[in-house]
């Protein structure tokens, strides 16, 4: 998506944060730098520029190596260190529980704490690998992060208009949170599945042709399902209607 993309600049904080994470290891098993590679993975499929894709790269090394935030600038500049030091901070906050219901001050907090939008893309990234490998974590351990993914970073992207993400967190949350609701939401739709898929498909058919008979020959129209977590806030709400 960015031909004259500095690559160079990409491959030396690959090969940095490669180097200072060398012999960590994760929850499960498999090496640390494998966070940071999908991490700017993410980062690259929203289509963000090299600094960013850099910063993704490097977004660990000053909390979790002997990398210190003046080498980071020393070696990438002033850009991306303050990018890296944004990230830093923002994953030095303490959410404390979900009972103190800090969510809306916490999120005030991280766009006051971070001057470059580019600094939440990061943490978003970040936020979103590691929920989908949560499943390697102690069950206490996954409900906390997946609630505090509900509460706080699910909201964050779908502020940011990142609603792919924003799905993507909600349902993964749901799954941590509660289990039993989540699996039986899935097993329930995996059953209808190829006859929700052709329903959306004729409705398209549907009104795609009204279009077109209104002059509208250019037109295209998209559909998708709801995702699981929408489904269970929905079904939370017809059961509270139901009972008032």
């Amino acid at each position: 998506y960015h031909p004259n993309a500095d690559t160079a600049l990409i491959e030396k904080a690959y090969r940095f944060s490669e180097t200072v994470h060398q012999g960590q290891k994760r929850s499960s098993g498999e090496s640390y730098f494998h966070h940071p590679i999908e991490v700017a993975f993410i980062i690259a499929e929203l289509q963000l520029d090299t600094t960013t894709v850099a910063t993704a790269l490097l977004h660990d090394t000053v909390e979790d190596t002997v990398a210190t935030l003046e080498q980071i600038e020393a070696e990438f500049g002033p850009e991306i260190a303050a990018l890296v030091d944004g990230v830093t901070k923002i994953s030095q906050i303490s959410f404390q529980t979900s009972e103190e219901k800090q969510a809306e001050n916490f999120r005030k907090m991280v766009f006051a704490m971070a001057k470059d939008l580019r600094v939440i893309l990061v943490k978003l990234a970040d936020r979103t690998h590691n929920m989908r490998t949560l499943q390697h974590l102690r069950p206490d351990k996954q409900a906390r992060i997946a609630q505090e993914t509900l509460d706080i970073y699910a909201p964050l992207a779908n502020r940011l208009g990142l609603s792919a993400m924003k799905r993507e967190l909600e349902d993964l949350s749901l799954r941590y949170t509660k289990p039993e609701i989540y699996y039986k939401l899935v097993a329930q739709v995996n059953k209808k599945l190829n006859e929700r898929d052709q329903y959306t498909q004729d409705v398209l058919a549907m009104i795609e042709g009204a279009l077109h008979e209104h002059g509208y020959h250019n037109a295209r129209v998209s559909g998708r399902p709801k995702h699981f977590y929408s489904i269970h806030k929905t079904m939370e709400k017809k059961i509270g209607r139901a009972h008032v």
